[in-house]
């Protein structure tokens, strides 16, 4: 049986990451591209003032293999992978919260991932466009946001218990509303915690202070954070409704009962 949930839990994030690919494609491909472009007019200029030459770096995949091939598989293997411990989370969950009916808890568990795993970290550590920020302290940027997806999952399962001790003294919206401000109030500490990471570049001046080449775009900026939280809101909800629907076709009717392995 638990197999079969996590089939389908692959199905969903694959049908996920199809989907994702497409928005992805539309909406972030382009800015993208124009981070792209930004990054070497920069460079060049930079060149220039320093009287050298700006080499080009070479690449092993062509622009469209890149934006295409690339891009397609690097969203389809992340949504699979999501769908499989979506399909997990489910599999543990789902005796646990008896009185929740199965298409309900997985959208509530979709709500709850995207919450814990990508939107908190997110508001701690915004993405940028891969052709923006410092190659130096990419290793320190990757381990922070790790970090900060590890600790707000890690309180997310804290607010859950908690929640759960709690029902019986304070009911369950009394518990819930405890539950849920224990998980803001302590995320809000971790992020004042954790150092900041300020990658967008600015203006680039000369000697004399004047701006050789501009700042990277603010809507540029504005927007590819947008529609990054725009693609994991598609794949997220794809996940939730979809295998909401596969597993109650294969679960609802039976007894409530711990899913064999």
């Amino acid at each position: 049986m638990e197999s079969r949930i996590i089939g389908r839990g692959l199905l969903a994030g694959a049908l996920a990451g199809v989907s994702a690919f497409l928005y992805a494609r539309i909406f972030v491909e382009p800015v993208i591209s124009r981070a792209i472009d930004y990054e070497e007019g920069r460079g060049g200029v930079h060149a220039a003032m320093s009287g050298g030459t700006h080499e080009h770096d070479m690449e092993l995949f062509t622009r469209d293999v890149q934006s295409w091939a690339g891009m397609g598989f690097g969203v389809l293997a992340f949504s699979v992978a999501m769908g499989g411990l979506f399909a997990v989370a489910f599999v543990v969950a789902y005796t646990r919260f008896s009185g929740v009916p199965v298409r309900m808890l997985s959208v509530l568990l979709a709500t709850g991932a995207f919450v814990t795993v990508y939107l908190v970290p997110f508001v701690k550590y915004p993405a940028n466009p891969p052709a923006i920020g410092e190659t130096d302290t990419i290793r320190e940027r990757t381990g922070l946001y790790l970090l900060m997806i590890l600790t707000s999952v890690a309180l997310a399962l804290g607010a859950l218990w908690l929640g759960r001790r709690l029902v019986p003294r304070l009911g369950a919206w009394g518990a819930t509303l405890l539950a849920m401000g224990g998980y803001l109030v302590a995320v809000a500490l971790v992020m004042w915690a954790l150092p900041p990471v300020a990658q967008t570049p600015q203006p680039l001046t000369d000697t004399a202070g004047t701006i050789r080449y501009p700042g990277f775009p603010a809507d540029d900026l504005y927007h590819f954070r947008l529609y990054a939280v725009g693609t994991q809101v598609v794949i997220w909800v794809i996940i939730g409704l979809v295998f909401g629907n596969l597993a109650s076709r294969l679960l609802e009717g039976q007894p409530r009962q711990p899913i064999p392995v």
